[in-house]
């Protein structure tokens, strides 16, 4: 008979020594001790039941959500919802295919027939999410012998996008203009060169300056791409990002963005003016070899998009938002990632772990959701609680937030 604890003694052994999960043990060890403390999971919270777009059911109680990107109110937009079903029924749940083969839809084009208008671009590109967007556009344009100029605290997506083109990564400290020129001027002359900036950085949500930032770029000759997925449709005055709201929207070589956020569906896209930007379809591989977005998604993408040219009132609620949270979270004695309100995000930071996910139970208890945001995503090792505000979030409701943070904070020793 053969020795089956002999074998699984020996499949144990074998499996220690070359066991490819090994490395993430540090991030497991971590999770387990946090959770040993009786703390809830703060990153497999389940919504049983959404009732708006500021309102949800979790645990089986009404939750406040102040942690869903969900910026202008999108989601719950009868023309939005309408123009999904309408898809739904005339073409079905998915396209099962490509763009470049089966997978473009009426839809499809419609959906960057909005986008090219609403940056008034002549060119809009849809991927199916916005982290293909990234992935896919910076690795196509920047190859193995060309320079990537990036800030330290970029996103995933851009570092993935640099990653796979493998080109050279320069990155900078993060919104350090002279640290930035000083990468540009050592590249070598001649070379291929990609600025890429973020309108808004999602963690502390802290604005770049971009229009000093692009000067120096353009002093040196290199293409620049701003994502803008957390200020598009909020900010500037038509909601085109943080690049028109400073005045160079025209001189930005490439506009990536999610329809993850503002949009309220999924998907991303890059708007571009640049003449031979069409040759993309043909030799971008995150958009050739991914199936396209179904045709009830690009249609309330599309709805929404040209819903959010008229937005202005709704942006207007919504800074009134973030300058009262920011002031009273402040007020109460928390520290706050920026000196003033710059977006919609309104980072609270924390002392450490143990007690951002404490901060983040209580707040729950006491009927809000917010991120809880941990190393090694955030900047310099920080905790913090990210909070997303909303268009569709009444002046009562911020106040009620307000309450809530204060007896959360006290609670657990915070403020």
């Amino acid at each position: 008979m053969t020795d089956m604890a002999g074998e699984n003694g020996a499949g144990d052994q074998a499996m220690s020594q070359g066991d490819l999960f090994s490395k993430f043990d540090g991030i497991i060890q971590q999770r387990e001790t946090l959770l040993s403390s009786g703390v809830a999971d703060p990153f497999s919270l389940v919504m049983e039941k959404v009732l708006s777009p500021t309102r949800a059911i979790c645990n089986g109680r009404e939750t406040i959500l102040l942690g869903t990107y969900n910026y202008m109110g999108m989601t719950f937009d009868p023309d939005v919802i309408a123009a999904g079903k309408s898809a739904l029924d005339n073409f079905g749940s998915g396209t099962t295919g490509s763009r470049v083969l089966n997978g473009t839809y009426q839809g499809h084009k419609e959906c960057e027939e909005a986008l090219k208008e609403f940056y008034a671009m002549d060119h809009a590109m849809v991927f199916s999410t916005g982290y293909q967007a990234n992935l896919g556009i910076i690795s196509t344009i920047a190859g193995k012998e060309d320079y990537i100029v990036l800030d330290i605290d970029s996103h995933a997506s851009i570092w993935d996008g640099c990653a796979l083109g493998n080109a050279q990564i320069v990155p900078f400290k993060h919104n350090d203009i002279e640290a930035m020129e000083k990468r540009l001027r050592r590249i070598p002359e001649g070379a291929g060169k990609l600025v890429v900036l973020e309108g808004v950085y999602s963690m502390l949500g802290d604005i770049a300056p971009l229009k000093e930032m692009i000067a120096v770029a353009k002093k040196y000759d290199a293409m620049v791409l701003v994502d803008e997925a957390h200020s598009m449709g909020f900010i500037g005055p038509n909601g085109r990002g943080v690049a028109e709201e400073q005045g160079v929207l025209d001189d930005v070589d490439f506009v990536i963005g999610t329809f993850s956020k503002s949009v309220g569906t999924v998907g991303g896209f890059c708007v571009s003016n640049h003449p031979k930007f069409e040759v993309m379809r043909l030799v971008c591989r995150p958009y050739v070899f991914t199936a396209s977005l179904p045709p009830s998604v690009v249609a309330t993408a599309a709805t929404s998009i040209r819903k959010l040219m008229h937005g202005g009132a709704k942006r207007a609620h919504l800074w009134e938002n973030s300058r009262t949270l920011h002031g009273g979270l402040k007020d109460l004695g928390f520290q706050i990632g920026t000196e003033t309100p710059q977006s919609a995000i309104i980072a609270v930071i924390m002392p450490d772990l143990e007690r951002g996910a404490a901060m983040w139970e209580a707040l729950l208890h006491e009927g809000l959701y917010v991120n809880l945001a941990r190393p090694p995503a955030t900047p310099a090792n920080m905790t913090l609680l990210r909070c997303s505000l909303c268009a569709e979030h009444s002046v009562e409701q911020v106040q009620t937030i307000l309450g809530m943070f204060e007896r959360a904070g006290k609670a657990v020793g915070i403020i």
